[in-house]
């Protein structure tokens, strides 16, 4: 009986989101009615509600998350400043004349392009907008270059700045200081969005690594697939060097020093690095003549729809988590815990699995405002490290873009994919990549250091 309540508010939830109803609304308006028919039954008491008005006060006025608007605001207007069509124009003059060059330039690009600010949508926009004509035009698998602009356009969750990461981050340190609480420890350590960012590093270098030694492979075994340009192609005027794709190179990494650099070197919080980051967009956008009041009212109008919809987010999964507590839901998960066989890797292991599945129809956000809270607290307990286990959510919910049907990047390439491609060939590439981030899940779980060595090492 403990366990049917929670669960047929997950079940209603799903439901609800299949008529299309905003997440936020659907997550909200489903906490509403169980509570009231708590209420009415006697099962949750006006007390077990009274937390709400802090807890939206709490998300208001929490001075982390406003690296979100900022981050969001570098993410637009690195678009509209035309730098990644520079940096992608730079990088196909070093690898386009090789076999998979372009795939490899892609994958580069969409690493620079994550260090530097962090849009999915944006990055897989530009890049299937610049490149998949050429790709196909030069003959390269449908599926095989759908699948790498996807894939690659994700890399921004993991490789910080991430605006998965400040979420993420501010959700583990609540559950951090809770579980620490319900120990009996009251001199609380904490872990910081900052934690995140430089654990992420090391892990989201490795997964480029896994990207770059699987489209080598292709280009070995089937270099028909992945043919090199001609002359003609890509720059349109055969020049190729050093020189020329430094113009496109220096920019982005101005601005990756600028962001990462103070906050690997403790000069700046991710929350001022943000403001470093929107600042130094602003220049690059005026320097290359793409700053102008049209440009700005769009990103500020963009920044301010994204921001907005990620806000309504967290407050619907803060009532839902709130009210699902209120049933006993969290009692109820530490007991399925507690009788898994393998006791702390058992846990982790079903925790892992149900994001994952659930990333198939919910969002990055989704899962971390309505299950992070509730797991965090139980698996941050049983003696996780916390930026570990961040770092190993954040690699899982990178997934989530990928898998279909609801992978947002999925449908971000199908609005700008030519007509000749079908969904059926960007859902069959992007397998590859889904299956590479599982083997990176897996070496990040037997070598743990990855994640928690370079903090370790920075901030003791």
């Amino acid at each position: 009986m403990d366990m049917i309540l929670p669960l047929s508010m997950f079940l209603a939830v799903g439901l609800v989101l299949l008529s299309g109803y905003p997440v936020a609304f659907c997550l909200g308006g489903v906490a509403l009615l169980f509570a009231v028919g708590g209420l009415a039954t006697g099962v949750v008491s006006v007390n077990d509600l009274t937390f709400l008005p802090g807890r939206l006060f709490g998300i208001i006025s929490n001075t982390t998350l406003i690296a979100v608007p900022l981050f969001v605001f570098m993410g637009v207007m690195l678009e509209k400043s035309r730098v990644a069509e520079k940096l992608l124009a730079s990088m196909g003059l070093l690898f386009g004349r090789l076999p998979g060059g372009l795939g490899f330039s892609i994958i580069l690009v969409g690493a620079l392009l994550a260090a530097s600010t962090g849009i999915v949508g944006a990055t897989v926009v530009t890049m299937g907008l610049l490149t998949l004509p050429t790709m196909l035009r030069r003959g390269y698998q449908p599926s095989l270059a759908t699948g790498l602009i996807c894939a690659t356009g994700t890399l921004g969750q993991i490789i910080p700045p991430s605006i998965a990461l400040v979420l993420l981050g501010d959700v583990l340190s609540t559950a951090y200081q809770e579980a620490q609480l319900r120990q009996g420890a009251w001199a609380l350590e904490t872990v910081s969005v900052g934690d995140l960012f430089v654990g992420a590093l090391i892990p989201g270098l490795v997964l480029v690594v896994l990207y770059l030694i699987y489209m080598a492979a292709v280009s070995l075994l089937r270099p028909e697939q992945v043919p090199a340009l001609e002359r003609d192609d890509g720059d349109g005027n055969g020049r190729a060097g050093p020189m020329a794709a430094l113009s496109g190179l220096i920019p982005p990494l101005l601005l990756i020093l600028a962001v990462l650099g103070s906050i690997l070197a403790g000069l700046a919080t991710p929350t001022e690095a943000a403001g470093v980051g929107a600042f130094g967009t602003l220049i690059l956008a005026a320097a290359n003549r793409h700053l102008n009041f049209t440009i700005l009212r769009e990103t500020v109008h963009g920044t301010a729809r994204l921001t907005s919809m990620v806000f309504m987010i967290m407050i619907g999964a803060s009532l839902f988590t709130m009210v699902f507590r209120a049933f006993g839901g969290e009692e109820a998960v530490q007991h399925l815990f507690d009788a898994l066989p393998g006791g702390v890797l058992g846990a982790t292991v079903m925790v892992m699995l149900i994001i994952f599945l659930l990333g198939f129809i919910l969002d990055f956000i989704e899962i971390t405002f309505v299950v992070v809270p509730i797991v965090g607290p139980i698996l941050l307990g049983m003696g996780l490290d916390p930026i570990w286990l961040g770092v190993m959510i954040a690699l899982n919910l990178q997934t989530s873009f990928l898998t279909p049907p609801f992978g947002i990047a999925l449908f971000y390439l199908r609005g700008v994919a030519p007509p000749e491609v079908r969904t059926t060939h960007i859902y069959r590439g992007v397998v590859p990549f889904v299956f590479i981030q599982i083997i990176m899940l897996g070496i990040l779980a037997l070598f743990p250091q990855l994640a928690t060595w370079l903090p370790h090492l920075l901030y003791g």
